[in-house]
């Protein structure tokens, strides 16, 4: 028996499953009539409470002010800084906003490990019924100890992980911790030591539901010895990544303060030593240099961008719950999805119905009663196939769940497999002629384990009783004497013919029963075992599944037309995985790697492995968690999706991940970034198309920022250099930045995606923020500013206007060249003109307007005359200014033509 290092009792038990029961029981030190006090208490000593350990909250201040440890907003505050001491209130005062709101939002919006821990712990069962000195009494969950004899039935949360003493009828509903779709049936008995979780029917596990039977068990793991505790402590120590986008800004914001910080160190002692400045000047024309450089109102910009995202996303039914989750998505290029509830709707339904004489095939949608049956491709009709008649009864007599239907759907109250057999009864008789008309239950068998058959006893108006049974095939083919033919009457068994049946439905990932039926004596009252052996008619096979979402097949197929690779990881069985695999379209849908087979694995392989490999099945939650990072070691973009605790873990460690909302636990939505309002796979795929128009607009916003204060700021470092005077002063770049930095610059964070958005592949995990287009970009446009700038000053002053007008003209021309390129900037894949772009959206208009009413304002308005150092321009000179906006859009724009045409060839 494996042992560690410890004497605790519930820590031997590391292969109970793999166990007889005596000996669990003897290794716990316990008996079937449970623990004395004495023995409880010295086990609570060794052990603890059956609680997991509470992490450590943060301090909400210092959470807080971890949101300004950034060099960019390092920089804004020194910015905020340097125009207070100016007693320029207006831009200190937007600047302070815009780092109090980001911190504000990053604050409220992202998530906390603690509360993930928080919802698991909130998983166990609060009471519990255990034996004490063989009498039963009822225990906090938290006095359970390794060794109590726990007493359970329908409707009880397991309290702890226990190895099954008895067990009636007991099912067990697992899927937060192995998403298998169905409750699973638990026996007395011992599995393989190497079983996968799911695969462990004598284990019951904390958090776990009680679906249908009894139970008694005795606890082998408490706390965070628990399978539950295991994924806690995963989740506790599983890193999460900072995003591409967070991490490049901050990248970015480093190098650019040095690189601002040393050109204007060198322009200052250029100016005062070289060209003899007066210092005062010369000072206020470094202020405007770092004004003009450093991009102050880029995070604000980022911040809206984002936040414009979110709300794109919710209409998509995408909550998002970090803001720079939105642009990962968007980068994302493989989606590990969970089956159960994401790519299928979590809902048993009959596919097929197999006969002695063929195969029919079921359709419908969930739990609704209504679809058809097709034989050779036809719609079946009842009275040319009788046995759908025995079909029907078997299902609905044989039955103890119901239906009911709500607003959206039906819905199903017992065993998910039951509802499903309702349903298929229905489709068979139709809603005016219920199976079960006129028929009365006199006697039942239950399910259990240890028969894994139903048989029912009915009676109709006439007294005629029937006998129907449902059940595993093998232990219902072992008491049939006989088979319904085609036409529907008796004939001699073919056990072969049923075997390969059986072997072909559950190679398509179907679950199997089987239906039979006999004929009772009038005055039989009582069904008894014993006589049903070798008695019945085999109806035939009814193959279940957990059907496939029709939206989740077009998304995944968009997915795939997106560069974007869809891999499946569940914890149910390999051929079901595959069955479904092939059902939604996945590109690898032959190949199955099982969790026991990761586990064999070192990381190299994995990777290896993770790549090429699309379905994952009886996966752990360890499994998963190494199946992301081994994706990510291979330079991907990984988003997650997941319901289950056991999902958590790599929900938190994927770059996107994404829980579900309807149907996911509190632990899962914890540990993500993003949650699903639907539970539907299509919306991952629209959120992916939102992240990816989020992250063009940033692109868009960066694209129009550093050209344009590139272009102010070398504009006053050639002035500087060329010992001439400034084309524009410093107060009017301060002005230039304060109304168009945050105004134009935001007009592109409300951009609809551009065509083609999901044609297009992902972007690479490590794709530099400042690529060699963007930088051709950047020199290309402020060079062009400053010979347009330089320009009409140099117009103006040989033209003998005063050098406060020939610089009100430089101004005015500065902001009508970054009103054209944001028309440029706005097509950033296409063509600029097109009537949609000159159209432009709403938004784009309005800033366009404000900044230039703003401008005029500024221009022609005495009292803006005298703060700004400006003159009234004329109206000739206004539309030569408005003619070299023009010449500059079309240069720039039949440049971006010839790159398009050169990389299109290319391709």
């Amino acid at each position: 028996m494996p042992t560690d290092d410890t004497n605790r009792p519930g820590v031997k038990i590391l292969t109970a499953h793999a166990l007889p029961v005596a000996e669990v029981l003897k290794a716990l030190d316990s008996t079937e009539a449970g623990l004395s006090a004495t023995q409880a208490a010295q086990h609570l000593a060794d052990h603890g409470p059956n609680r997991l350990p509470a992490s450590k909250a943060r301090n909400p201040i210092l959470r807080f002010l971890a949101h300004f440890h950034n060099t960019l907003i390092y920089v804004l505050i020194a910015a905020a800084c340097v125009t207070a001491m100016l007693e320029h209130w207006v831009d200190t005062g937007v600047i302070v906003a815009v780092v109090v709101a980001n911190a504000l939002i990053g604050f409220i919006q992202e998530g906390r490990a603690e509360q993930a821990m928080a919802a698991i712990r909130d998983m166990l069962a609060p009471r519990s019924a255990v034996l004490r000195d063989g009498k039963r009494t009822s225990l906090d969950a938290a006095e359970l100890v390794p060794g109590d004899v726990v007493l359970l039935e329908a409707g009880d949360r397991v309290p702890a992980d226990l190895r099954v003493l008895q067990a009636r009828g007991l099912k067990a509903e697992e899927a937060i911790l192995t998403g298998e779709s169905v409750p699973v049936d638990k026996t007395e008995a011992a599995v393989a030591p190497d079983a996968a979780i799911g695969d462990r029917g004598g284990m019951l596990f904390s958090g776990t539901l009680i679906a249908a039977g009894t139970a008694r068990g005795v606890v082998t793991a408490t706390g965070r010895d628990t399978e539950i505790g295991r994924i806690s402590g995963l989740l506790g120590s599983v890193e999460t990544l900072t995003t591409p986008l967070v991490a490049q800004m901050d990248r970015f914001a480093r190098w650019l303060t040095l690189f601002v910080l040393i050109v204007a160190a060198s322009v200052l002692a250029y100016g005062y030593y070289v060209g003899q400045m007066a210092f005062a000047d010369l000072f206020m024309a470094i202020v405007g240099l770092s004004v003009a450089a450093i991009p102050e109102g880029l995070p604000a910009v980022l911040t809206i961008t984002l936040a414009v995202g979110v709300q794109a996303m919710a209409r998509r039914n995408a909550i998002v719950r970090r803001l720079p989750a939105i642009e990962t998505l968007g980068a994302v290029s493989v989606i590990c999805s969970d089956k159960t509830g994401t790519l299928t709707r979590n809902e048993m339904m009959v596919a097929a119905l197999a006969t002695a004489g063929g195969t029919y095939l079921v359709e419908g949608e969930g739990y609704a009663p209504t679809g058809v049956l097709r034989w050779n491709g036809a719609e079946a009709d009842l009275h040319d196939h009788p046995v759908l008649h025995d079909f029907a009864r078997a299902a609905a007599l044989c039955n103890d769940a119901t239906l009911h239907p709500t607003d959206a759907d039906w819905r199903v109250e017992g065993d998910p497999m039951e509802g499903a057999l309702l349903a298929l009864a229905g489709k068979i008789t139709g809603a005016d002629t219920p199976a079960t008309a006129g028929m009365t239950r006199i006697d039942a068998i239950p399910f259990d384990a240890a028969h894994r058959y139903m048989a029912t006893l009915h009676a109709d108006a006439a007294g005629a009783r029937t006998i129907h049974v449902k059940g595993a095939p093998e232990a219902v083919l072992a008491l049939c004497a006989d088979q319904r033919g085609s036409d529907g009457t008796p004939e001699p068994l073919d056990p072969d013919h049923w075997t390969a049946m059986v072997e072909t439905l559950a190679a398509e990932g179907q679950r199997v029963i089987a239906v039979a039926l006999r004929a009772a004596a009038p005055d039989q009252d009582r069904l008894d075992a014993s006589e049903l052996t070798e008695s019945l008619t085999l109806i035939g096979l009814i193959g279940l599944i957990d059907p496939p979402r029709p939206e989740a097949i077009v998304a995944v197929a968009e997915c795939h037309a997106a560069g974007i690779r869809v891999k499946m990881i569940t914890g149910d069985h390999a051929a079901t995985a595959r069955a479904i695999g092939r059902l939604i379209g996945l590109q690898n849908g032959d190949t199955v790697l099982t969790g026991a087979e990761i586990d064999r694995l070192d990381d190299a392989a994995l990777a290896e492995a993770a790549v090429t490999t699309d379905i994952f099945a009886r996966t752990s939650p360890a499994n998963k968690l190494r199946l992301v990072t081994a994706l990510q070691a291979r330079g991907l973009t990984v988003a997650m999706t997941g319901d289950g605790v056991n999902d958590a873990p790599a929900l938190k460690r994927a770059d996107a991940g994404i829980a579900m909302g309807l149907k996911g636990s509190e632990a899962a939505k914890e540990a993500a970034e993003l949650v699903l309002a639907d539970d539907n796979f299509a919306s991952i795929a629209a959120a992916v198309r939102e992240g990816r128009t989020v992250y063009d607009n940033i692109k868009k916003v960066i694209s129009w920022t550093l050209p344009t204060n590139a272009g102010e700021a070398l504009t006053i470092i050639l002035a500087l250099f060329a010992g001439m005077a400034l084309p524009i002063t410093a107060v009017q770049i301060l002005w230039v930045n304060l109304a168009t930095a945050v105004t134009l610059g935001l007009a592109l964070a409300f951009e609809p995606s551009e065509p083609g958005t999901m044609r297009r592949p992902p972007r690479p995990r490590h794709a530099p923020l400042l690529t060699g287009a963007l930088v051709w970009q950047l020199v290309l446009v402020s060079t062009l500013f400053v010979v347009a700038v330089f320009g009409v000053f140099l117009y103006a002053t040989q033209a003998g206007h005063p050098v406060a007008l020939a610089q009100t003209m430089a101004m005015n021309t500065l902001v009508v060249l970054e009103i054209f390129y944001l028309f440029y900037v706005r097509n950033m894949h296409g063509t600029s003109l097109t009537l949609t772009g000159v159209r432009g959206t709403p938004t784009v208009w309005a800033c366009v307007i404000g900044v230039t009413l703003a401008q005029c304002a500024v221009t022609y308005l005495p009292p803006m005359q005298a703060i700004f150092g400006t003159q009234a321009v004329p109206l000739v000179d206004g539309l030569l200014i408005l003619a070299v906006g023009v010449v500059f859009f079309a240069l720039i724009e039949v440049e971006k033509q010839m790159r398009l045409v050169l990389r299109d060839s290319a391709v």
